[in-house]
């Protein structure tokens, strides 16, 4: 069925994206800040958590799909982009940062297609070095998003003298966890380069 339980996760991931950029252009007597950093983190989480169901049930339900297939990865991209463009409107990543991280993925998935014509793209499947870096990276957009610092003394008792180590800076993990994600990101990209290239020289 074209409209199955784990294609349908899909889409709701893809129509999750024009709510989360517009958390951010509500008027600012709507939510204050804060909320609207909490949501926005809420929303793209909740999209992430549908990344990983749609692919689960795909395989437990037995119910794969070419369409599947295609669509899981335009939306993972799709809301991916989303992100690190608010992120870089709002100052909070670079956007060099962002240009890497985009342009790598539209290189990788293009490459993929080419390789799936030439009926090699087990070569250049997702690889651990791929799933450190997603994962990198969508923490740091987490991270970056909600940015606000988190007092943990406000969820359990902690001592005076270590009350300044309880806050923990988002932001800053956030903007460590995002370098960390686009130079993987480079390497990766090197990865999957390196094992296409005996099929790019002899084509």
């Amino acid at each position: 069925m074209l409209w199955n339980v784990p294609n349908s996760l899909t889409m709701l991931r893809i129509l999750l994206i024009p709510v989360f950029v517009g958390i951010f252009y509500l008027p600012a007597t709507t939510i204050p800040p804060h909320w609207v950093n909490f949501t926005a983190t809420l929303v793209f989480a909740l999209a992430a958590i549908t990344d990983w169901f749609d692919g689960y049930l795909a395989r437990v339900l037995n119910q794969t799909s070419a369409f599947g297939a295609f669509l899981d990865p335009v939306a993972d991209k799709l809301m991916v982009a989303a992100a690190l463009i608010v992120l870089v409107e709002l100052d909070r990543a670079g956007a060099i940062v962002a240009l890497v991280i985009i342009g790598r993925e539209i290189a990788i998935s293009a490459l993929r297609e080419w390789m799936a014509g030439l009926g090699q793209r087990s070569s250049v499947a997702v690889a651990t070095l791929g799933k450190v870096k997603t994962a990198a990276q969508m923490a740091a957009i987490l991270f970056l998003l909600y940015a606000d610092p988190i007092d943990l003394a406000r969820f359990v008792e902690i001592p005076a003298a270590f009350a300044d180590l309880a806050i923990i800076d988002t932001f800053f993990i956030g903007s460590v966890l995002i370098v960390i994600a686009a130079f993987l990101t480079l390497l990766s990209m090197a990865y999957y380069l390196r094992a296409a290239w005996p099929n790019m020289q002899s084509k």
